[in-house]
């Protein structure tokens, strides 16, 4: 009989956001979806907070955005696989496939 190992978590999620923000909100349901049938490592940056700066450069008018990771990855970085704005499930976990094949 064919036994169904869980995933491991294989990829991270780290989600830009600012407050408030409607579109956000959203956003982070998706990925709470996602999470529900995959398992993720997520970590939330609201980039205006204090110690944010080098993401506020980079993110402050266009958030919601998330940047997707190998877990084993030492950091995030603007050159990670990224959706920004308005994204379904299915584009999260589209670019969690292709992270994790890389």
């Amino acid at each position: 009989m064919f036994r169904a190992t869980p995933r491991l978590l294989e990829c991270r999620i780290t989600f830009f956001t600012r407050s408030p923000c409607g579109l956000c909100d959203s956003a982070k349901a998706v990925v709470q979806n996602v999470n529900k049938t995959r398992p993720l490592q997520y970590w939330e940056i609201n980039v205006m907070e204090p110690g944010q700066e080098r993401w506020k450069d980079v993110y402050e008018f266009d958030t919601p955005v998330i940047h997707i990771d190998k877990a084993s990855a030492p950091e995030t970085t603007t050159s990670s696989l990224k959706l920004m704005h308005r994204f379904k499930e299915e584009d999260v976990t589209e670019l969690m496939d292709q992270a994790e094949k890389v």
